[in-house]
């Protein structure tokens, strides 16, 4: 009996060292076992070893393109080709790469340039298709889809940055953003004109490095597929990283009808516009825009006689400020929304007259220019 008490003490002293021991580790060394908890919580693999063949399945498809206005080389961006039809393979690019272009060539990764006809272009879209004889062609872009593609895919660029010597420089990132509006303008300049040419584009965003050349050039998914043409980056100080592409959806549409020679028709009211901030600077509407307090919107600048808009009764000095209820905060929304219009569908026109808010009806008209 007295043995068993020995031995059971024995038993109750060591478990209290062992704990106080333990405790006494423990405190001592506490991020042994938070390192062993989280390892245990949370296993992350990040796994890239698929992009280098992504890369592969594009990069023969992709080629620099250069423009010569009266025998100068005149400017250069990048496509790709996308497409075979018999004898005939079509390159997709920029509208601006080719601008005012009197012959382009292409120069493809075994070295060799091209001489390609203009099939045509679209200035609003910045769509461009040039055309090259099939037996001259390397490989064709797999074409993927934008609509499918999620924010935070890894997406990667490919193009010739800056000239030639950086042809078919690689840039990877992810997709930042998608139906983003950004705001661009034709002209070369920023002089003041009653005939904006300011637009909205529809685009994706990426943080891809994209630098001038690489319009033109695809952006393309994990897999190697082209889901939109780069097209622009946002230049600002303060901002880096911001560049934007044409949903590859978008730009086979408009290729289609280009080389369909199908006409690209745009639905007009027959107004030239001024943006509020820039009616100021004109003495005509200074105290239109004074009187109005509005800090957006687009004033009616001259109506076109026998136009939609002179039909329905919209007058010089008016001040549109929503189409379909859709605030019209400047020039590029308002061809945004109107150009989501068909010719002879119906619009209503909010403006400002006098003070006063009205509304009215305009039949979209043809726009022949």
């Amino acid at each position: 009996m007295k043995k068993n008490l020995i031995f059971s003490g024995l038993c109750i002293i060591c478990l209290l060292v062992g704990s106080f021991a333990m405790y006494f580790y423990i405190s001592k060394h506490p991020a042994t076992f938070q390192k062993i908890i989280t390892k245990s919580e949370r296993k992350v693999k990040i796994d890239d070893t698929g992009i280098s063949e992504a890369v592969e399945k594009v990069y023969d498809s992709v080629v620099t393109v250069s423009t010569y206005k009266n025998a100068s080389a005149y400017a250069s961006g990048t496509g790709f080709v996308y497409k075979k039809d018999g004898n005939t393979s079509y390159i997709l690019t920029n509208a601006h790469v080719i601008k005012n272009a009197d012959e382009v060539y292409i120069t493809l990764t075994n070295g060799n340039t091209e001489k390609v006809e203009i099939v045509g272009s679209n200035t609003m879209a910045d769509i461009a298709v040039l055309s090259v004889d099939s037996s001259k062609v390397i490989a064709y872009a797999e074409i993927g889809s934008s609509d499918k593609s999620k924010i935070g895919d890894t997406v990667f660029a490919v193009g010739a940055p800056l000239d030639s010597a950086y042809s078919w420089t690689v840039t990877r990132g992810i997709l930042s953003g998608k139906d983003r509006l950004v705001e661009v303008s034709q002209s070369d300049t920023n002089s003041r004109s009653i005939y904006s040419d300011s637009y909205l584009m529809n685009v994706l965003q990426t943080d891809a490095a994209i630098n001038s050349g690489n319009s033109g050039g695809p952006l393309a998914n994990g897999n190697g597929e082209v889901i939109a043409i780069t097209s622009l980056k946002l230049v600002s100080s303060g901002v880096e990283g911001m560049g934007f592409a044409i949903p590859i959806e978008t730009a086979l549409k408009y290729a289609e009808k280009i080389i369909n020679k199908e006409e690209i028709i745009t639905p007009y009211i027959g107004v030239s516009m001024l943006n509020i901030n820039e009616a100021y600077y004109y003495r005509e509407f200074r105290s239109i825009v004074e009187s109005s307090k509005v800090e957006s919107g687009v004033v009616v600048a001259t109506v076109e006689s026998s136009s939609p808009a002179s039909k329905s009764g919209l007058k010089q000095g008016d001040i549109i400020l929503k189409i379909d209820n859709v605030k019209t905060k400047n020039i590029a929304y308002l061809r945004y929304i109107l150009y989501k219009h068909e010719v002879g569908d119906k619009i209503k026109v909010t403006y400002l007259r006098d003070g006063k808010e009205s509304t009215v009806n305009v039949t979209l008209g043809k726009n022949n220019s």
